[in-house]
């Protein structure tokens, strides 16, 4: 009597992703270099755009606009409030959106247009005086609720790309070198346009404390910059357009029943790894921040330092760029904590500074300065995907958590900004801060030394502490990882079988 073989369905065919192009990449695993590239070259806008304001929209606003400190610490600090207030909600949209095109990439490239727009009347010099304040408070406020729309799902495309946590990395690594190198074609371009306008040159008598310091076409070269950089956006979209291909979302999820955005949002302001990055890199950021915005105030009031202004933004932004991919190395060969004493060495130079404000000090300050920042940049963009990993371990939840913890992070970064930047320029006012005075109070100069020196180094040291105390994320064992990047690619099939259904 013959035993009956026992009956196996035959698997239910599975339809294949389309072929993969010349240059694209193998999103269940390796990223090739164009789409490395083409990622990274997507942030170059809002880093142009970012670095010129962060260095040269205090002096405009107090020296070429001269409207009251106080008008400007309420401009910058809306400004960073209302791109702050944007990200949940960037958050929130972003994640109930589906389209054939994709989730994240439709956001990322519409915004592009409206936040060049915006950008540009952030510089221009309206006819009326009386409300020009509110002028740019406005377009500070458009400018960084656009920018957030476009930085959170562009961000939060590192979750998307791959599965694989060095190639993330990788990834993450392109991106801070092209930013980087954003943040100097952004100051450097910016900043030999309007030389001129704040040069030792610009003031007739610098003895008479109520000497103009605005040359006559300050207005039109600070349009001009203006304009330039707003041009960068519509480049740089066309190739990231070109370069990365996001998979279209049109079916349900794969896998798991998905997360809302605030039932998410509640879930991880109680994830220890979580909270331990925000609160550490917020302390971070800010110093970062004030430090960049008050150096150039410094070198024009503080300091004998006018003629140094855009050499100074110049070695700082090269030195990051540079050292950009050294600490990647340094974060894969030593570990993401230990890189994070990289941040340290900043605070004895920027001291020295302070105390010492001569033209060699400050070029060794600023060489040092931009290695420092560069870790402080590339460091949280490459623990966040870590956080998300344990994360999604602990609770299994499906798509859509990256958006939550990326708009979420924003979201503090920029608070603490906008608190930092808003209180030490209130500070100036207090201090008695005259626009467009070419020689200040001693009192500014004292106020100007401190911003540019102990603010930074109290927040940079308090930060660090947070970050070498606090919980770290759970690496996923080899056996996770595999199992992440198969389901990764069994999603990938099923969501490309349901469009081509």
């Amino acid at each position: 009597m013959s035993v009956p073989h026992e009956f196996t369905p035959a698997p239910a065919p599975v339809a294949e992703p389309p072929t993969q192009e010349p240059g694209s990449d193998n999103r269940a695993g390796h990223l090739s270099i164009y789409t490395k590239m083409c990622y990274g070259i997507g942030g170059v806008p809002n880093q142009v755009a970012s670095s010129a304001s962060a260095f040269y929209l205090q002096p405009f606003l107090l020296d070429v606009a001269q409207i009251p400190a106080a008008q400007a610490s309420l401009a910058l600090f809306g400004g960073k409030v209302s791109g702050a207030v944007v990200d949940p909600l960037a958050g929130f949209f972003i994640n109930k959106s589906r389209t054939r095109s994709g989730r994240l990439m439709p956001w990322a490239l519409g915004c592009m247009p409206l936040i060049a727009l915006a950008y540009f009347f952030l510089w221009f010099l309206p006819p009326f005086t009386s409300l020009r304040g509110l002028w740019y408070i406005t377009f500070y406020c458009l400018f960084q609720a656009l920018a957030t729309f476009f930085q959170v799902p562009y961000t939060a495309l590192t979750m998307i790309l791959t599965p694989c946590p060095r190639e993330r990395d990788s990834a993450t690594a392109y991106r801070m070198t092209m930013e980087m190198a954003g943040t100097l074609m952004g100051a450097a371009v910016h900043g030999l346009i309007v030389s001129s306008v704040h040069g030792s040159q610009k003031c007739e008598d610098p003895e008479l404390p109520g000497s103009t310091a605005v040359s006559p076409d300050a207005a039109r070269l600070y349009c001009i910059a203006a304009a330039v950089v707003a041009l960068t956006y519509p480049v740089c979209g066309g190739l990231l357009c070109l370069g990365v291909k996001e998979q279209p979302d049109t079916s349900v999820p794969a896998s798991g029943s998905g997360l809302s955005f605030f039932t998410g949002l509640a879930i991880t302001f109680r994830h220890p790894p979580y909270l331990n990055l925000v609160v550490s890199f917020l302390l971070i950021s800010a110093a970062v921040q004030v430090e960049q915005s008050y150096l150039v105030l410094f070198c024009l009031h503080a300091s004998r330092l006018q003629d140094h202004v855009q050499g100074l933004v110049l070695t700082i932004l090269i030195s990051a760029v540079l050292s950009t991919p050294l600490w990647e190395w340094v974060l894969h060969r030593f570990g993401k904590r230990t890189s994070a004493f990289g941040i340290c060495m900043m605070v004895p130079f920027s001291i020295l500074l302070a105390a010492v404000p001569s033209a060699p000090m400050a070029y060794v300050v600023a060489f040092v300065s931009g290695v420092s920042i560069a870790v402080s940049l590339l460091l949280p963009w490459s623990m966040l995907p870590d956080v998300v990993d344990d994360f999604q371990l602990q609770y299994q939840h499906g798509p859509g958590v990256e958006t939550i913890f990326y708009s979420s992070y924003v979201f503090f970064t920029k608070l603490s900004g906008a608190g930092a930047l808003g209180i030490s320029t209130l500070s100036l006012e207090f201090a008695g801060y005259k626009a467009g005075a070419c020689q200040q109070a001693e009192e500014v100069v004292v106020t100007l030394k401190v911003l540019i020196g102990a603010v930074p180094t109290c927040m940079i040291l308090i930060g660090l502490c947070i970050l070498m105390l606090g919980p770290t994320p759970k690496m996923p064992s080899q056996e996770n990882q595999e199992s992440q990047e198969t389901t990764f690619q069994l999603s990938l099939r099923r969501r490309t079988s349901y469009s081509l259904a």
